[in-house]
Formats: C-alpha cells, structure tokens, sequence
C-alpha cells in the first residue's frame, strides 16, 4: 500500500479506503435523517440504534486510517509530495482550491447560529442551555488549531489539510444526532476539524506565492472567504430551513467536502516545506513567547480574541434578535445575507491598504469599524428602523470581514517557516477561544438590563482596546522582511522559488 512514484499521498490505497469508510458511515445517518421526514425531521424522541452506532464507529475508523495513511512511511522519495508547479495556472488553481477549503471551512461553525432557534426549539432548552453548542464547538476549534498548526510543522502542510477535511466529511452526522448531547459532542469534533484549516492554509499559501503578490491575495481570500462562509450559511438557511428543518443544513455541506477531497491532486506540498524536511530543526511552540517575538504574540493574541468575541460570540446571538416583530418585513437569515453581500467590497479595500498602505494602520482601521458598529447597535438597539438595522449590520459585517481577512495573512507573514503553522495555529485557537467563552457570556448578559444594547457595548470594550494595542505596539511591514532574512535556510528557499515564479 506504498505509494508509486509522483504520488503525492503515502498509502495511497489505506486513503482512500479509510474515505470510503467514512462515507458509508455518513451516508447511513443521513438515511436515517431522510426516515424521519414524516415526523417532520424531528428526531428528538429517537433513539440511537445499532446501526447508527456501527455507522459512527465505521467513521472514526475511517478517519482514523486515512490519517495513518497520511502519516510519512520514511521510505524516500516516494513518500514527499513534490513542491509547488511555478506556473501560473498551477499557482491560481492552488489559490481557488485552498479559497474552497476556508469556504467550506468558515460554513461550518457559521451554520452554529442558524441552527440554534430550531434546535432551542425541537430540545426545549433555554438561551443557556443552547448556548452550550457554539461554547463546545469553538472550544473544539481551540483545540483543532492548536493540533493541526503543530501538525502543519511536523508532517506538512497537505498531509494536515487533507487529514482536517476528512474530519469534516464524518462531522457532518451532526444533523442526525437524536439527542442535544449527541450535537455537543460531534460538534467538538466537528470544531477540531475546522480549528485546523486556517492556519494550515495561510501556512502554504505563505510559502507557495511570490513576495510581491502574496499579501494582497492572502487577505483578499480571507476576507471574502469568511465573508461567504457565512453568506452561504445564510442563504442555505433561508432556503433549506423552511423545507427540511435545521439539521438540513450540516447534511447541505457533504458534497462540498467530497469535492474539497477529490481536489486532493492538485494541493501539492509547499517547496518550503519540502526544502525543510531534508534537514528536519524542532522548534518548541514556547518560540512564539520568546524574544523577537513576544510583543508580536500578544497583539496578535488581543486583537484575535477581541474578534473572536464579537463574531462568534455576539454575532451568534444575531439572528434571533434580529427577527421581526409579528413576523413581518425582512426576515433575520435574509437581512444577514444582504449584509454580508454587502460587506465583500470591504475585502478588497483591506487588500488594498493593506499593500498599499499599512497592514498596522488597515488593521487599525477595521477594528475601529467594528467598534463604532457595536456602538451604534447599544444606542439604538434591535427594535428600530430595519433600514437602519440594515446599515449596521453591514457596517458590523464589513469590520469583522475586514478583521479576520487580515490577522491569518499578517501572522503567516511575519514568523518564520519552522514555526509559522504553529503561530497560525495559535492565532487562530486565541481567536475562537474568545468564541468559546464568549457564547455563555453573552447568554449571560442578554439576561441584564439593556439585552443586546448592553452586550453590543461590552464586547466593544475589547475590540477597541486591541485596535489600540496594534496602534501602538504592532509590528511595521518591515518586520517581516527582518524576521525572513534571519529566518535561515527555509525562508531563503521561499524567496529564491517564489522569485523565479514571479
């Protein structure tokens, strides 16, 4: 089960069956799903059966050996996937495939917030108790970034992106667990999957674009990415949520993740990656709090926290507040989706300024958008004009995209090679570690004097204090040509393939 020469996956026949494991096992729960259509998808009152335990055991094996087929054989050269093609479409292609991953990527904890009504509803629990799922899915994400950006440094940037999609893939039976503790603990593992598709991906779109042409494209796709995350998460809930219910929405995104694994040929290793195994350094992850980098580590950490709090834990309570009264006018999934349409320009400016101008000051900028958004939701609250809600929102959305679109790209960009999976990776766990606490915490809040006026002020506080901190202590662009010249070998590997693919 070796692999033959050019194949760029190990085993490759031990993959792609532990795929096909996996598959048979979701597509057993998603009969099931499909049986329970006369009850109008309702399957609280279910319980679970034999088969539907044989199905998950057949996913985790799945995962399981596709993972190990992953893992390096040590058999030569066989077992290094070749480097990136220095064409220009095999470039653009690279850029579309991994743009699909961080899609499919950012759909899946987006979704959180428009299952929770239905879900609230089919399990009778209180804004509590259903704030535990988006708490257990991030906090699943936390770990997952952590995991796959070391994993990144350890046994390359494909072997982990292929390994976190196949997680997705058997995630996907979220929508067919009976029972509200069933949803917890498959949407942690479901967390684990997406906490490791960001880091991993700027990671090798790091390495695998030229110098001059990285930036902009990297906070571009990011940015828009995010953006249409949740945008498809909207628009399939506005869509698949009247006909079949909420679980419809974690099934809506198999063939997704079937088309991101049959891609699988074309995300080749980076050169950087590649140059670096032939002269394996461990880094420990305590680096990032080591001198040069310790400043840089926690702005990084309090601007991606301050953005983890507002998009996934105030952003999440949104949509059902956002509904309005009597039923009538524009309904929350809708007035969310034109929001988020409406804030993909914001991407492209962020690019922009961000070569342009200054990634401090276009980081700056954006937060402070976001800011003045929450503040202007605290002091007109949600029961006002739905024109005016509508601005707000998009204001909101326009920072938040800006936001994300620019902490992944400027943490690639500005730690070294041997740990540049493992910063990503902690930027990106800080950052939904502020969406784990944050849902119970503005649950918490709701419950206060002022609702959501109150908690649009609160989770203001942080976003402003971390603007201020990259103001004030964030890194230069000039940071980053510093920390690559002294980088070693790897970094100058990067420049010298990346040079002559310009």
């Amino acid at each position: 089960m070796s692999a033959s020469k050019g194949s760029l996956l190990p085993r490759p026949l031990l993959f792609w069956a532990g795929v096909a494991l996996t598959c048979a096992g979701v597509l057993e729960h998603l009969w099931m799903f499909v049986e329970a259509a006369p009850m109008g998808f309702d399957m609280s009152m279910m319980d679970m059966s034999p088969v539907m335990w044989v199905a998950m055991a057949a996913i985790v094996a799945g995962v399981v050996i596709s993972g190990f087929a992953m893992l390096p054989s040590g058999t030569g050269s066989a077992d290094r996937p070749a480097p990136v093609r220095g064409t220009e479409a095999g470039r653009r292609r690279l850029v579309a495939i991994l743009s699909f991953a961080l899609l499919v990527d950012q759909m899946k904890p987006a979704t959180l917030a428009f299952i929770a009504p239905g879900m609230r509803e089919e399990y009778h629990l209180s804004a509590t108790e259903v704030s535990y799922l988006p708490a257990v899915a991030l906090t699943g994400t936390v770990l997952g970034s952590l995991v796959w950006g070391r994993a990144a440094d350890r046994i390359g940037r494909r072997a982990a992106l292929l390994v976190a999609s196949l997680l997705f893939l058997g995630t996907t039976v979220c929508g067919a667990m009976p029972s509200f503790s069933g949803n917890l603990v498959m949407c942690a593992l479901m967390g684990m999957a997406a906490g490791g598709m960001l880091p991993v991906v700027y990671a090798l779109m790091t390495e695998s674009l030229p110098p001059g042409r990285r930036a902009a494209v990297m906070v571009l796709q990011a940015g828009l990415t995010t953006t249409g995350g949740y945008m498809a998460a909207s628009g399939l809930a506005a869509v698949l949520i009247p006909l079949a219910g909420w679980r419809m929405l974690w099934f809506a995104q198999l063939p997704l993740v079937l088309v991101l694994l049959a891609l699988n040929r074309w995300i080749p290793e980076s050169a950087v990656f590649t140059s670096a195994r032939t002269r394996p350094r461990r880094v420990p992850a305590s680096t990032l709090f080591t001198r040069p980098h310790t400043t840089r580590t926690v702005v990084i950490s309090a601007y991606a926290m301050a953005w983890g709090l507002v998009y996934w834990g105030f952003l999440t309570f949104l949509p059902s507040h956002l509904e309005p009264p009597g039923g009538g006018g524009m309904s929350a999934a809708t007035l969310l989706f034109v929001s988020s349409l409406l804030a993909i320009p914001a991407c492209a400016v962020a690019a922009w300024l961000y070569v342009r101008w200054s990634p401090r000051g276009t980081m700056v900028v954006y937060a402070g958008l976001t800011v003045a958004a929450l503040v202007t939701l605290a002091v007109v609250g949600m029961n006002g004009s739905r024109t005016v809600l509508l601005v707000v929102v998009m204001l909101l959305f326009t920072g938040t995209a800006g936001v994300i679109a620019l902490i992944g790209p400027y943490t690639a960009e500005t730690y070294p090679p041997a740990i540049r999976g493992t910063a990503g990776g902690w930027a990106a766990a800080v950052g939904k570690s502020g969406g784990a606490f944050g849902p119970p915490l503005i649950a918490m809040i709701l419950s206060a004097p002022g609702g959501m006026r109150t908690a649009a002020a609160f989770v203001a506080l942080p976003m402003a204090a971390a603007g201020a901190a990259v103001a004030f202590r964030g890194s230069g662009p000039e940071v980053v040509a510093k920390v690559s010249e002294n980088a070693g070998p790897a970094d100058r590997t990067q420049v010298e393939v990346a040079g002559r693919y310009a």
